[in-house]
């Protein structure tokens, strides 16, 4: 009885590292999917202001304040013709670095692109 008392020790040992390594990936994973929306939401809320303001600082500024802590590493560009009707685009491009150390350093690109009509 004690010999599978010391096997079963052992598979639990080689199992737990295993486990965590998973779960630690699982969570990264929601980390970027979180980072992604947020790119999304900022684009959206750029292009919204593209698309009422004739000013495209404006709407550059929106999809900065949108992003929060993320705004200093995001690449944004804002496309706003002055023809009604026409679209406004926004997009916005950032570097994601991975937090777990077995990784090392790794950084993930992550983009998104709203477009939206010019009303006025």
């Amino acid at each position: 009885m004690s010999r599978e008392q010391g096997s079963a020790t052992v598979e639990l040992a080689l199992l737990v590292p295993i486990v965590l390594l998973l779960l630690a990936l699982l969570v990264e994973v929601a980390l970027v999917a979180r980072v992604q929306i947020e790119i999304v939401g900022a684009a959206r809320e750029g292009a919204r202001v593209a698309a009422t303001s004739p000013d495209p600082a404006q709407a550059l500024a929106a999809a900065r304040q949108a992003l929060g802590d993320r705004r200093t590493d995001a690449r944004i560009s804002v496309h706003r013709p002055h023809v009604v009707g026409q679209q406004a685009a926004v997009q916005i491009g950032i570097d994601h670095h991975v937090g777990l150390p077995l990784l090392g350093g790794i950084s993930v690109p992550l983009s998104a692109r709203a477009v939206m009509r010019v009303e006025r």
